[in-house]
């Protein structure tokens, strides 16, 4: 993040997304967006590193959502502490999409590996009209889901045990 080391405090219990898959995550959305353009919905946020990854790089338009209120305070902390432009909200992901109050242009959700309906997940958000038209969904998930069979699914990459399946909200 252009220089700024963001460490959570020792008693985090999340699973962040490790340097090498998110290095190798921006690399890829580098080419394919503008940062400065989009908005974004960074889901089941853990350490918050992604949606600061991204005001790092110019987004300004960013939602985070997370329920563990330990992980939600360091986030709010840190959005202090650097003036990013992101708007935190305790709570549960599933409950937030549920009546989520607009679109988005890229949603990154990286839950729980032991989430009872992980599966469900991208038909959840794909279903309920919560990107935009052009909008992408990146899911991060174990190696044992395979989301190929979801029409709207485009990609996976695979770093180490870290997959991404990329989703779009319409076929090109």
């Amino acid at each position: 993040m252009k220089g700024r080391i963001i460490h959570p405090p020792r008693n985090f219990r999340g699973r962040p997304t490790t340097d090498m898959a998110k290095e190798a995550l921006f690399n890829i959305l580098a080419n394919r967006i503008e940062f400065s353009e989009i908005s974004i919905l960074d889901l089941f946020s853990g350490s918050g590193n992604i949606s600061f990854e991204f005001a790092s790089r110019g987004c300004r338009n960013i939602t985070c959502v997370e329920k563990d209120f330990y992980h939600y305070r360091f986030i709010k902390q840190t959005i202090a502490s650097f003036g990013f432009p992101i708007t935190a909200i305790h709570g549960d992901a599933i409950h937030f999409l549920e009546k989520v109050p607009g679109k988005y242009d890229l949603i990154f959700a990286d839950p729980p590996f032991n989430l009872p309906d992980l599966n469900k997940l991208p038909d959840l958000i794909i279903d309920g009209q919560v990107l935009n038209e052009k909008g992408i969904l990146i899911l991060e998930h174990p190696k044992e889901h395979n989301f190929t069979k979801i029409p709207q699914f485009s990609e996976v990459r695979q770093y180490g045990h870290v997959n991404f399946s990329f989703f779009k909200q319409s076929p090109d």
